[in-house]
């Protein structure tokens, strides 16, 4: 390595990879992704953007991008699930932007994964290379091979490689991720589809006793809506990360609900489900010039709506930390990050398992409140 700027090599484009990538180009350093991917595709599913994670995406430079692609919400109001009465109104908008200093927004993940595609130049990114090996090497230098028989070298190597990820299983051996015994079943269809069904709300969550479906808008103009359930499902082989679902199950196990619910479901013509899984929180994330971000090291339960979010957070400060380093100290800078994170992210990891956000009063500042770019650091 000649380079006199540190060479850092990102496993996996996804929200986590690509944002570690963008602040860590923000801070100078020489970084290169690799994905298993041949293309990006625009899966079909919605994303909560935030406040916390609206920090980290305005110092990228994508905040008027994503405010123009986006749904911005007055609320995520809670409801039960029959009478429709409200638990709690988890109000956004104006008054969560004036005090939090940053946005709360509902968009579609392609929207969100190609914003932040933008802030990545094309010739960084190398698409069909799945990390099979890793080596770490005496002077420091880690040594990746890939199934398509390439190989490459990097000073440090960060890995958003996701909850089943090669890197932690070489680092620290093989485990299952927990599977909560819940299944998802999401979409995103045209809302023109809804035929005149009126929405209550820009984003609701409703509450059954044994099962729960969120709903939103993910464009400004309301054109495109999304649902995504969390139901327990006997039987369930849990063989697939994202399979087609049956929607006349899904329609079956909603039929007490509310008649609203029942005719977003009813309007949806295709679903996908997958299982809902996390990890208790890891005591350690890397060793040497290797660290892991987002899923990699803390997957959560969607409940709280912050797992990219985690992993945005990770990018802005493992590029603070990294900022100015030399290659002997990349480890320890490495240790920084994660000490700096292990802590929030546990936090999160446990709170999203207990499925309690916004079922009544909730405390909201300690996570959207935080900012990533500013946040003191040990």
């Amino acid at each position: 390595m000649t380079n006199a700027v540190p060479s850092i090599a990102v496993i996996g484009a996804g929200m986590g990879g690509l944002a570690a990538a963008a602040a860590l180009r923000l801070k100078g350093l020489d970084v290169t992704v690799y994905e298993q991917a041949r293309r990006f595709t625009r899966i079909g599913a919605g994303i909560q953007i935030g406040c916390n994670a609206m920090h980290v995406l305005r110092g990228l430079g994508l905040e008027e991008r994503l405010r123009a692609d986006t749904f911005y919400p007055r609320s995520w109001n809670n409801r039960d699930s029959k009478t429709g009465d409200v638990m709690f109104d988890m109000e956004f908008g104006q008054p969560a932007e004036r005090r939090y200093g940053a946005p709360y927004l509902l968009a579609h993940r392609g929207d969100l994964h190609a914003a932040l595609a933008s802030a990545v130049p094309d010739e960084i990114v190398r698409l069909d290379h799945r990390v099979v090996g890793l080596d770490q090497m005496g002077d420091g230098v880690v040594t990746l091979s890939f199934a398509n028989g390439g190989t490459a070298r990097a000073d440090a190597v960060i890995a958003a490689d996701g909850v089943n990820s090669l890197v932690k299983k070489i680092l620290f051996g093989e485990s299952s991720p927990n599977f909560t015994g819940r299944i998802a079943y999401r979409t995103v269809y045209p809302a023109a589809r809804l035929g005149g069904l009126e929405i209550l709300d820009d984003c609701t969550k409703w509450w059954g006793p044994d099962r729960h479906i969120i709903m939103y808008y993910v464009k400004p103009d309301r054109s495109e809506i999304y649902f995504v359930t969390s139901q327990p499902e006997p039987g369930f082989e849990f063989e697939s990360w994202s399979a087609t679902g049956d929607i006349g199950s899904l329609r079956d196990a909603f039929a007490e609900f509310h008649p609203q619910v029942r005719g977003v479901i009813a309007a949806s013509s295709e679903v996908f489900k997958r299982p809902l899984v996390d990890r208790e929180p890891m005591e350690r994330w890397g060793e040497g010039n290797v660290t892991l971000l987002g899923d990699a090291c803390h997957p959560m339960t969607p409940y709280m709506a912050q797992g990219a979010a985690m992993a945005i957070e990770d990018a802005a400060v493992l590029a603070r930390c990294l900022d100015g380093v030399e290659r002997a100290g990349i480890a320890p800078a490495l240790r920084r990050y994660e000490a700096n994170r292990q802590a929030r992210t546990a936090r999160m990891q446990l709170t999203s398992r207990q499925n309690a956000w916004g079922k009544g009063a909730t405390d909201t500042d300690w996570v959207y409140g935080y900012n990533a770019w500013t946040a003191e650091l040990a």
